[in-house]
């Protein structure tokens, strides 16, 4: 099987849950069992993206046959096989947070840096930064948009001291590199300026607290007021959100549609995909990019 690394850039907020929640909001987002961060279920992915292959009016459209070596045959389908991809859970990568300084900061921290790293190293990526050593201060970039006085930061209700350092200018790069692939230097200045590694408790908190939370009812549309037992939250990942995950292809499993990795990974499009996903489509969450690695 080959690896691949993907990155999913949320372009609206974006809505991945869990049903029905049992603590103050109603609708919460999916989280990580072990690090209650944020993720995205590689089954969402791999189902939006069937869907869009499939779609006569999409330019992406595949044929019948190869969509079926890919991801597998439908239920209903007389010959069974299972597909050749494979999509792993997406995992946060940034998290844009409000900023006393230069409006909105793009955080990271150790940990995160730490499963990317490992992650970009299984898929054959030879040009790694360093992990930035662990501190109590903020890491920031030398152009940073987000510093005050020079040497403090402050996110959301917390300031907290930062320093400059060479290990996240080069993280900035190398993620900004990878979001904005086509050579987009004002979207990676943009990202680069505003980047920064926090602590781990400090980055686990905000990804706590820091979403967005968004409050909607229904209206009774003859008394013109809320329906009884229609007021309700929502969680959100806020727009620019930044993910990455890993995904594989196989050889095919349909003895109908013989390929091998290769030739399925070259119907496999270049360029970003811009999706949908999630949930409350017809409210504008979960406008995404989609970019497949090379």
């Amino acid at each position: 099987m080959k690896t691949r690394l993907f990155h999913l850039h949320a372009l609206s907020a974006l809505h991945v849950g869990t049903g029905q929640g049992v603590g103050a909001v109603d609708l919460p987002i999916a989280r990580s069992r072990a690090t209650n961060l944020p993720i995205v279920a590689g089954s969402a992915i791999k189902g939006v993206l069937r869907d869009e292959f499939e779609n006569e009016k999409s330019p992406n459209k595949l044929k019948t046959s190869d969509i079926k070596t890919l991801f597998g045959a439908s239920a209903n389908d007389e010959n069974q096989n299972a597909g050749a991809v494979a999509f792993g859970d997406a995992h946060l990568l940034l998290l844009p947070v409000r900023s006393f300084a230069g409006t909105v900061a793009y955080a990271t921290c150790p940990f995160i840096l730490k499963r990317y790293q490992r992650d970009l190293q299984n898929t054959g990526d030879d040009n790694i930064p360093k992990l930035p050593q662990p501190s109590k201060d903020a890491q920031t970039v030398s152009d940073s948009q987000i510093l005050i006085d020079g040497n403090k930061i402050a996110l959301e209700d917390l300031d907290m001291n930062a320093k400059v350092d060479k290990l996240a200018e080069e993280w900035a790069a190398k993620i900004a590199e990878a979001v904005y692939p086509d050579n987009q230097d004002n979207w990676r200045q943009e990202l680069t300026q505003r980047f920064v590694i926090l602590p781990d408790d400090v980055f686990s908190f905000l990804a706590d607290t820091a979403t967005e939370i968004r409050t909607r009812i229904k209206i009774d549309r003859e008394k013109r007021i809320v329906d009884k037992g229609m007021l309700w939250t929502e969680e959100n990942l806020p727009c620019e959100t930044v993910l990455w995950g890993v995904f594989g292809v196989a050889v095919s499993r349909d003895r109908k549609n013989p390929k091998t990795a290769d030739e399925l990974n070259q119907l496999l499009p270049e360029k970003e995909l811009h999706i949908q996903l999630g949930g409350k489509h017809t409210v504008g969450r979960g406008l995404c990019r989609l970019l497949i690695g090379q």
